[in-house]
């Protein structure tokens, strides 16, 4: 895994080594990317931009996030395996005055203290056997760490079958292999 553009661009991310972690693809991630620079029906910047990753595995989407010139980047995982790596990715680059790291379940988001309330981008990237994204969202607009401003961006397995809060307005979905990418807004 590599970073693909910006300050940090071809540096290299250490990946797990187990099964368990399934790291964002470069290709899904530059196409994610490409969609947030170049789309018309997008207008949301990653410049200066404060960034929620959750379910953040090594940290691929949020590091790439902090390349392009995100403020900051709040990090969300509780797998033991990839939170070591994550920290290690975090230290190797030089990211810690830019990255809060948290070791707890996206599920449990009203326990933590957070500098930031509302984030500009949340990126969602759970378990594809994951099917509890409606109750994360509406936690997410719940505790007011969204607002309509704000972009959410959600990885799932193209074949999943997701019902999506009626407040949620998904202005873009592409397919990339097996992987669905939503971009949504709050209506």
């Amino acid at each position: 895994m590599r970073i693909i553009s910006g300050d940090l661009k071809g540096k290299r991310l250490l990946t797990p080594l187990d099964k368990s972690t399934r790291p964002l693809k470069d290709i899904v991630k530059e196409s994610i990317f490409n969609i947030l620079e170049h789309s018309n029906k997008i207008s949301t910047k990653i410049q200066n931009s404060k960034v929620l990753d959750l379910f953040s595995g090594t940290g691929s989407f949020g590091i790439e996030c902090l390349s392009r010139g995100a403020n900051n980047v709040t990090f969300f995982e509780n797998y033991q395996h990839s939170i070591k790596i994550l920290k290690q990715n975090i230290h190797n680059l030089k990211l810690e005055n830019k990255s809060s790291i948290y070791n707890n379940s996206a599920y449990n988001l009203e326990n933590c203290k957070f500098d930031t309330t509302v984030f500009d981008i949340i990126f969602l990237d759970p378990p594809f056997k994951d099917k509890k994204i409606d109750i994360l969202i509406s936690k997410l607009k719940k505790l007011k760490f969204v607002d309509s401003n704000s972009l959410l961006i959600i990885h799932r397995n193209k074949k999943s079958i997701d019902k999506f809060s009626h407040y949620l307005n998904i202005i873009e979905e592409k397919n990339y292999g097996l992987s669905k990418i939503f971009f949504c807004k709050l209506d």
